[in-house]
């Protein structure tokens, strides 16, 4: 269906059983549909993580096989314990991570995916939805050395050329603790 709509894909299937994606950039819904196509494209186990509303009836089901993993916000663990729990049970995973957290400008990229990476001992991909030139797919591969300044310079590097759907919701990528 994306190929009919003139869209292509490009990149290569990661190695890794395990892995964060970067779903950048993130300005519309269609996003979401575009990455459940790279993910299909690529024969990968993709999943996104969402609130648990989305999980329950009556479309639980559905979701669920979508990807949707819940983020229960009353458990008493935070966002990156649960995804490392999920890694942990999980032969393959690999999580979709919208960096802004929204549609809207936010202004700052939030360091969750980086986080989770770091957390769960796993690399991440770059992966990618340019509106502009109807292309998607995956880029290269981070292994995250720890130090997060150097490593979003090579992030920043690769993204600053990808454009979103609308481009007045897309700015610089700077985490959230560099704005603090």
């Amino acid at each position: 269906l994306m190929r009919l709509r003139g869209w292509g894909f490009t990149g290569e299937t990661p190695s890794f059983s395990k892995f964060v994606a970067i779903g950048a950039p993130h300005t519309s819904n269609w996003d979401f549909v575009v990455f459940l196509a790279v993910m299909s494209h690529f024969r990968l186990p993709g999943r996104v993580i969402g609130k648990q509303s989305l999980v329950r009836w009556p479309f639980g089901t559905l979701m669920r096989r979508l990807g949707i993993v819940p983020l229960d916000r009353d458990s008493g663990q935070g966002l990156v314990e649960q995804m490392v729990a999920e890694f942990a049970a999980s032969d393959r995973m690999a999580l979709v991570v919208a960096p802004e957290g929204t549609r809207k400008w936010a202004g700052f990229w939030r360091s969750g995916f980086y986080r989770i990476a770091v957390a769960a001992e796993v690399p991440i991909v770059f992966a990618f939805v340019d509106f502009e030139h109807k292309v998607a797919g995956l880029g290269p591969t981070l292994h995250p050395t720890g130090n997060i300044a150097a490593d979003v310079e090579v992030i920043r590097e690769f993204y600053s050329s990808i454009n979103g759907k609308h481009r007045d919701r897309q700015g610089p990528i700077v985490l959230q603790e560099e704005t603090e």
